[in-house]
C-alpha cells in the first residue's frame, strides 16, 4: 500500500488471495483476489483493485463505487435492482445492501469503499 500519489495499470496489477467465506458461495468455486492500494489514516476509505472468478456468490455490501475493467457480472440487489456490468462499467452500491453476483467471467473492478 502507497502513501503517495501514483498510477497503477489495473489489468496487469498483482493481487493476493483473498478467500471467500464458504458460506457465501451458492454455486461454483469461485476464488477471489484483492489488493488495497490506498487506506486513509482512520482505515474507513479504501482504495483498491478486486477480482473473481465465476460462480455465485452472497454478500452484504459497504458504500462503494467501482469500475469494472475486465469480466462480466449480473448483481442482484436484494429489495432492489438487478444489474449486468461489463469492462467500462461503473456501479454504486450502498452499505447493508444485500447482494448475489452471478459472475459470468473472470472480473476485475477498481474501487473506492467507505466504512
Amino acid at each position: 500500500m502507497t502513501t503517495h500519489s501514483f498510477a497503477l495499470h489495473i489489468p496487469d496489477a498483482e493481487l493476493e488471495p483473498d478467500p471467500l467465506d464458504p458460506a457465501q458461495i451458492l454455486s461454483g468455486t469461485p476464488e477471489v483476489t484483492g489488493k488495497v492500494v490506498w487506506e486513509s489514516a482512520d482505515g474507513k476509505q479504501l482504495r483498491g483493485i478486486w477480482q473473481i472468478t465465476p460462480g455465485v456468490v452472497t454478500d452484504t455490501e459497504a458504500d462503494e463505487l467501482f469500475v469494472v475493467v475486465s469480466g462480466s457480472a449480473t448483481i442482484e440487489v436484494e429489495g432492489g435492482a438487478t444489474f449486468t456490468v461489463g469492462p467500462g462499467d461503473m456501479a454504486v452500491l450502498r452499505a447493508g445492501d444485500r447482494t448475489t453476483w452471478t459472475v459470468h467471467e473472470t472480473l476485475r473492478k477498481a474501487y473506492a469503499i467507505s466504512l
